[in-house]
């Protein structure tokens, strides 16, 4: 995959103001160009050997290739979960000049 190549990563917490601390800190450092917070949601699950049901928030990452680890690495630092879930979802098309947004956006020096 191309460094440049814009993808979106998925990750998950039961709490919004964590959520929202994730969401903060990975644009400040340029690592994404855009989070988006959905939720509350539902969220059914297998843990520890018992099927759990518990209210989440999604973010929902914007970035590119080149990001992915700084992404993976910030999220496991600042999470509160055992295994934080990290899906990482090419982005096959959109908008050129969204797409030339979020590039520049995780190309820039911290702000």
């Amino acid at each position: 995959m191309d460094a440049e190549n814009p993808v979106i990563v998925i990750t998950t917490t039961g709490d919004r103001g964590l959520a929202e601390r994730i969401a903060t800190e990975l644009v400040d450092l340029c690592f994404a160009a855009c989070v988006q917070i959905e939720g509350p949601l539902t969220s059914v699950f297998r843990w520890e050997a018992r099927i759990q049901t518990d209210d989440e928030y999604r973010l929902v990452i914007k970035t590119v290739a080149d990001r992915i680890a700084e992404v993976k690495q910030l999220v496991v630092k600042r999470h509160n979960y055992d295994v934080p879930e990290l899906i990482v979802l090419p982005i096959t098309g959109g908008s050129d000049e969204y797409l030339d947004w979020l590039r520049r956006e995780t190309n820039r020096q911290r702000s």
